[in-house]
């Protein structure tokens, strides 16, 4: 398990939470960081803030779908889901959307979800995010 985000606090908070509930965490800084780290790591799922220095979760999801190594991981956004954040998020590939603030469960359950079914099909949304679908009408 990835955790990126260029909050401390937060990653300390999503970290402890998986953790006690048995996930293996590393987490990172920024984008650059997670690019850096993700083939040493080899984790099973990414969670990915959008607002970061030098490289935000959107420009790191998409680098992470390009790359055949990496195309294939879970990619959750934990961030304010925005509608922008949402529409840019799926154009990027992410996987599943959770709305901070967020309830540790929640957290849990989606991380959960995505390691078990490996790479869902349809996006996942948290409390108080936007609608993934494109449905017009």
């Amino acid at each position: 398990m990835l955790v990126v985000d260029d909050n401390k606090v937060i990653r300390q908070l999503i970290r402890v939470n998986l953790e006690l509930e048995g996930f293996e965490v590393v987490t990172a800084g920024d984008g650059v960081e997670c690019l850096d780290l993700v083939h040493r790591v080899r984790p099973d799922v990414i969670t990915l803030d959008v607002v970061m220095p030098r490289l935000d979760g959107l420009q790191t999801a998409t680098r992470l779908r390009s790359d055949p190594r990496t195309g294939h991981l879970p990619l959750a956004i934990v961030s304010a889901c925005t509608p922008y954040e949402v529409d840019h998020g799926v154009a990027a590939g992410v996987d599943a959307f959770l709305a901070k603030p967020f309830e540790p469960g929640e957290l849990v359950m989606l991380v959960r979800r995505l390691v078990e079914r490996g790479r869902p099909t349809v996006p996942a949304t948290g409390r108080g995010a936007g609608r993934a679908d494109r449905s017009v009408g």
